[in-house]
């Protein structure tokens, strides 16, 4: 009960946020002040955090990677997701973000060479076709679009999260790690400061609650709740549950919003969610040889998304 709970709750948050960046967007935040916004309500929800309870500070050996996934996964990640946003619904956004994890796969194989099968690269060409179909009718007319690439680029971001920061939780929590993530990713925000306290006086009020909601609940409580679904559950059960986001994100946009993602971007999202689900079920393949791994090396498994897809 206690893992479906913070698996519910992670889904929810991750998925409503999509539709929070829209809101905000147009209630009249520019895209740089929202996320500005919302990641300056997430690091104090940290801070907070911090102050109750001991936060423990990285080594000295450590800094260099956790700085680099601070603003990879989380400055890089939801910049362009935010900027991408202005021209893509919530919906095709999540169908386009939910391809991460083959995205995590390729990634894998080529930097780390971890050997996939037939059908694991079969999966991975599936995903990245039903990329092209969700980044194709994104927009108003079909065709690529500004807004889809940029959400492309988040999606690789957040893939190297994934990949890269895997050894770091041999030795620190995972709301340990994620605070520090969110403070570092918060620093290159800084850069929308100007005119920030404008957008905040002149926007709409639901516009900025939505900002402090996305930031308050999927960037920080859904952390705190998937690091719990994470340590009480089996991890393959628990991470097949993101492939409902999408589909959640879908129905909380078209709520909240009215969107409805066109056509070719829900059978897009489809072929690229079983690509992805092939991918992770069928695509390993086991080494061959003697030779030991680096220790200091990501060791990745590609149903292991240790953050998870969100917006």
């Amino acid at each position: 009960m206690k893992t479906l709970l913070a698996v519910a709750v992670t889904l929810v948050f991750w998925s409503s946020a999509f539709a929070g960046i829209r809101a905000g967007l147009f209630g009249g935040y520019s895209p740089g002040h929202l996320v500005l916004l919302r990641f300056l309500s997430a690091s104090l929800v940290f801070v907070v955090y911090a102050l109750v309870r001991k936060v423990k500070v990285p080594e000295r050996k450590d800094w260099p990677r956790v700085i680099g996934l601070g603003v990879c996964g989380i400055s890089i990640y939801h910049i362009a997701l935010t900027f991408g946003e202005m021209t893509v619904p919530s919906g095709t956004a999540s169908l386009l973000i939910a391809a991460a994890p083959a995205i995590t796969a390729l990634i894998a194989a080529v930097v780390l060479g971890e050997r996939l099968s037939g059908t694991g690269w079969f999966g991975i060409l599936l995903g990245f076709a039903g990329i092209a179909l969700i980044t194709f009718g994104s927009g108003e007319h079909p065709g690529f679009t500004k807004g889809a690439l940029l959400i492309l680029l988040s999606a690789l971001a957040t893939s190297m999260f994934f990949v890269f920061q895997k050894p770091l939780f041999a030795r620190y929590s995972a709301i340990d790690l994620t605070a520090y993530f969110t403070w570092t990713g918060t620093v290159p925000m800084l850069v929308f400061l100007p005119g920030f306290w404008h957008d905040v006086t002149h926007a709409t009020a639901a516009a900025t609650w939505s900002g402090i909601y996305i930031g308050v609940f999927p960037a920080a409580i859904a952390y705190v709740a998937w690091a719990i679904a994470l340590s009480s559950g089996k991890t393959a059960g628990v991470t097949s549950s993101l492939y409902i986001t999408p589909v959640l994100a879908i129905l909380i946009g078209w709520i909240w919003l009215g969107e409805i993602p066109t056509a070719l971007s829900i059978v897009g999202g489809m072929v690229a969610l079983v690509g992805v689900i092939i991918v992770n079920l069928w695509g390993s393949r086991k080494a061959v040889g003697t030779a030991k791994p680096n220790a200091d090396m990501p060791q990745v498994c590609t149903s292991y998304p240790s953050q998870g897809t969100e917006g």
